[in-house]
């Protein structure tokens, strides 16, 4: 079944008047959170979270992340930064205390932007600069539109990301509340919200509920326990990299500067993406979403899959997605994703990652 034009306005139409009570919604259908370890130490940074939980499903081990996320983009209200920065760090300081960096406790990640250290530390931002070895060019470069933009696409200039993480909505509330209520340091720009998972072991997932009782146009295609919500499993095992990889100084990539200021930290990107589930599950059918999802020439995969097996074994090449695009003309997004994020050779850090 093709979707007309007049179908996919309709949907669209639909979707925008059931988001705004999307996330009401999300509070009452979350359910109960997986088992997570408890009592685990701090790591030094912020980006990374412990205490995740493994699965095996289809003969695969899945990392099971946080139900709950929210990203605040913000500028810097203050003038005083210096005052800004004791403030900020009293109130992470009081957040660490009362919560593990863990999926059951919060994890909370700061990202400065570009034009924060353009605009506030240009100084102490020349001098401290990671810089990317390969390319040649600082590791932090200004965010560019792509081909592939609608027109309407607007780039934005955010001083300050702030990325909360738990599986408790109170978690994330509470911490939303001491940084962009008890402390007047932000003007907010923009708050995203989203959810995960939650239907392994035969429950119905988040996404499953929430689009269904949203009324989202195409709900009722997604499988009923799929993680995300078009249907496959993303956060397998094999798939994620050591957990120390993200660092800056972990593969050598980064030039740190004389006193590695920026050591530890690491770099994060904010995208808007927009999901049309009616045409995903209504022109696709389950092979062309598997060969979209993966790669054209995946293995045969059983109808109905979500695990689809990504292991070392079937890592994608550039040679191989050279060879699949001139025979079929498309390219599967892990293949791309694979080619791009993989080494292209063994690299053991300094700290052994």
């Amino acid at each position: 079944m093709r979707l007309t034009r007049r179908r996919l306005l309709a949907g669209a139409a639909a979707s925008a008047l059931g988001a705004a009570g999307v996330y009401e919604l999300v509070d009452q259908l979350s359910g109960e959170a997986p088992p997570r370890p408890v009592g685990l130490p701090r790591p030094a940074e912020q980006h990374l979270l412990d205490g995740v939980s493994v699965i095996v499903d289809n003969n695969v081990e899945v990392v099971l992340p946080p139900l709950h996320h929210q990203l605040v983009t913000a500028d810097i209200r203050a003038g005083d930064v210096r005052s800004a920065q004791r403030e900020l760090s009293d109130a992470l300081d009081e957040l660490d205390r009362r919560y593990e960096q863990t999926p059951a406790g919060l994890g909370l990640t700061l990202a400065w932007g570009l034009p924060y250290f353009e605009r506030r530390v240009p100084e102490a931002w020349r001098a401290h600069a990671p810089h990317d070895r390969r390319a040649r060019k600082p590791a932090l470069l200004p965010a560019v539109r792509f081909p592939s933009d609608p027109h309407e696409t607007l780039i934005e200039e955010n001083e300050v990301a702030i990325l909360l993480r738990s599986d408790s909505l109170d978690h994330l509330a509470h911490a939303a509340g001491v940084l962009f209520g008890d402390l007047s340091l932000f003007d907010v720009t923009s708050i995203r919200r989203g959810f995960v998972g939650g239907g392994f072991g035969g429950r119905r997932s988040l996404p499953k509920n929430v689009a269904m009782a949203a009324g989202v146009p195409g709900a009722e295609l997604i499988p009923p326990s799929a993680q995300l919500f078009l249907g496959f499993t993303s956060t397998q095992k094999d798939g994620l990299g050591p957990r120390l990889i993200a660092n800056h100084e972990t593969l050598g990539l980064v030039d740190l500067g004389p006193r590695h200021y920026f050591r530890q930290g690491t770099s994060m990107h904010v995208s808007h993406i927009f999901e049309d589930l009616e045409a995903w599950y209504l022109n696709f059918d389950f092979r062309e979403r598997v060969a979209t999802a993966f790669r054209p020439t995946q293995p045969e995969v059983s109808e109905g899959t979500l695990t689809v097996p990504q292991g070392p074994k079937g890592i994608d090449t550039v040679r191989g997605i050279e060879r699949e695009f001139k025979a079929q003309g498309r390219i599967g997004h892990s293949s791309a994703i694979q080619t791009s994020t993989r080494l292209q050779r063994d690299h053991v850090a300094a700290d052994g990652t």
